[in-house]
C-alpha cells in the first residue's frame, strides 16, 4: 500500500496484488522497488508500478488537467457546469434536444476555461480518475451510424 501526501491532499494506491517489494530509502526521500527472478513481462510490471508511484507524486504536487475543446460546424454545443463542478450538461449536440449529463468521478472537477472559448478543463489529483472523467465526456458525444 502506497500513500502519498502533498500540497493538494493524499492519494493511496494498493500494489499488494503484484510480487513487488517496495520500501523507503534515503531517510524517506526515495521509494525503491525490487522484484526477484523476473523475466521481461514481470519487469514491465515493475516499470508500471514505478510510473504509478511517480504519477501519485505529480498529482498531489501539481494536479492533472485535461483540456477539451467543444468543436462544431453548424449547431453550437452548449456546456453547462452544474453541481459545483461535479456534473456537466451538454446541450444542442448535432441539434438534438436530448441533454447529455456526465457526472465526474470522485476527486475530479470540471470548469470552463476563462481565456479560451468552448474549452473545458477537467482537473484532479489522480490521473486515472481524471482521464476516465475526460473519457466519459468524450463517450457521451460519440456519434454512431452517421457519416461525420
Amino acid at each position: 500500500m502506497v500513500e502519498v501526501t502533498g500540497k493538494y491532499g493524499t492519494l493511496k494506491r494498493d500494489f499488494r496484488h503484484l510480487p513487488v517489494e517496495l520500501w523507503l530509502a534515503n531517510n524517506g526521500k526515495e521509494v525503491k522497488a525490487r522484484m526477484y527472478f523476473a523475466k521481461s513481462k514481470q519487469l514491465s510490471m515493475l516499470r508500471t508500478v514505478c510510473s504509478h508511484i511517480s504519477n501519485l507524486f505529480d498529482g498531489v504536487e501539481k494536479k492533472f488537467i485535461y483540456r477539451m475543446r467543444l468543436v462544431y460546424a453548424h449547431f453550437p454545443i452548449n456546456a453547462n457546469i452544474t453541481n459545483g463542478g461535479k456534473t456537466v450538461e451538454l446541450r444542442n449536440f448535432l441539434g438534438e434536444k436530448i441533454v447529455r449529463t456526465v457526472h465526474m468521478l470522485p476527486g475530479v472537477t470540471i470548469d470552463k476555461s476563462a481565456s479560451t472559448k468552448d474549452e473545458l478543463c477537467v482537473t484532479g489529483m489522480d490521473i486515472d480518475t481524471t482521464s476516465r472523467s475526460a473519457a466519459l465526456i468524450r463517450q457521451a458525444c460519440l456519434v454512431k451510424k452517421k457519416d461525420i
